[in-house]
């Protein structure tokens, strides 16, 4: 009795030997590899037969409908497909678990900016004032700091009082001062109010202190003026002219101290006599005052191309102080 793997071997080699006749070449090279004996027929169904029931039997047509097994995409071969959880619904259920916290915290931010924004545009007026205060208040104190350092001055380097000296005319006039006498001290050689009114007395008490000297003095209406000359202060008998060109005439009667020097024009720097002292020439004296020391006057001069240092061309004296400098 022929087993099952008989039967289908020779139903295959009927199979085989009818269809040999309207084969091609390579049909036929293929058909011999299947005719070469019941061992390599066996080998090949031994492979086939283990997928069929040993109590059934396979109908003869099935052996047409064999194909080969096609091989799996060349992505797939080296790929192990295993189900290991449920496919995600969607991308984002996968990027929200990790950037959950992120996102809560920009969004929190987001929204304290934009609440903040509200809370800017809906301020009461009265808050705006408050603000507004406020901000006057902290720029008020600004400006008073600023002042306070501001009005802060350096110690006035003079050994008595003066009528005219202010902390700004004090600083103008150091910085006008010829080199030589820069950070020395100040002294008072003659005051109207200390040594009287008199030409003469100012002219020896400048004989204390020998070199640069400077004259100040002033109208009544509130102008200082004055000149630097040379102690110590040297009378003539005839106007002769004295000085260098280190002589200058200064004034406040613009607002601001206002500082004329020599122009080059001439060398009329002073005349000093017993009864007048005169300051600058061509044209006019740029300061003249009398014996007395009570009445002076000024006008434009070619010395020192200055204009009148006064209130008015002729006017009376407030004070006469000369300064001297020396080294502490």
């Amino acid at each position: 009795m022929y087993t099952l793997k008989d039967k289908v071997a020779e139903g295959l080699s009927r199979l085989f030997s009818d269809s040999s006749n309207h084969s091609t070449p390579s049909d036929l090279s293929q058909a011999s590899l299947y005719s070469k004996g019941s061992s390599s027929l066996y080998s090949i169904f031994s492979y086939i037969t283990p997928s069929v029931s040993s109590g059934g039997s396979r109908s003869k047509d099935h052996g047409s409908h064999l194909k080969p097994i096609e091989s799996l995409p060349i992505r797939w071969k080296y790929r192990k497909l295993e189900l290991q959880d449920e496919p995600l619904d969607s991308y984002e259920d996968l990027i929200i678990p990790f950037t959950n916290e992120k996102l809560v915290r920009v969004h929190e931010v987001k929204k304290k900016i934009s609440e903040d924004s509200d809370n800017k545009q809906t301020i009461s007026p009265r808050g705006e004032d408050k603000d507004r205060t406020s901000e006057r208040s902290d720029s008020d104190e600004f400006q008073d700091t600023r002042e306070q350092r501001s009005s802060i001055k350096p110690p006035l380097n003079l050994s008595d009082e003066s009528v005219f000296i202010t902390c700004d005319l004090y600083e103008f006039l150091v910085s006008s001062l010829p080199n030589i006498v820069k950070g020395c001290q100040w002294m008072l050689l003659y005051s109207t109010l200390k040594h009287g009114i008199s030409l003469r007395t100012l002219i020896r008490k400048s004989a204390e202190l020998p070199g640069p000297c400077l004259l100040i003095t002033g109208d009544r209406k509130g102008a200082v003026f004055g000149a630097m000359l040379e102690c110590p202060l040297k009378p003539t008998l005839k106007r002769k002219y004295q000085g260098t060109n280190q002589t200058f005439v200064f004034t406040t009667v613009y607002g601001e101290p206002r500082l004329f020097r020599p122009t080059g024009a001439n060398r009329y720097y002073y005349i000093c006599l017993n009864d007048l002292l005169a300051v600058g020439g061509g044209g006019n004296f740029a300061l003249c005052l009398d014996g007395e020391l009570l009445t002076g006057s000024s006008g434009p001069s070619e010395t020192f191309g200055n204009l009148c240092l006064a209130h008015n061309e002729d006017f009376d004296l407030n004070n006469v102080e000369l300064w001297g400098f020396t080294h502490a």
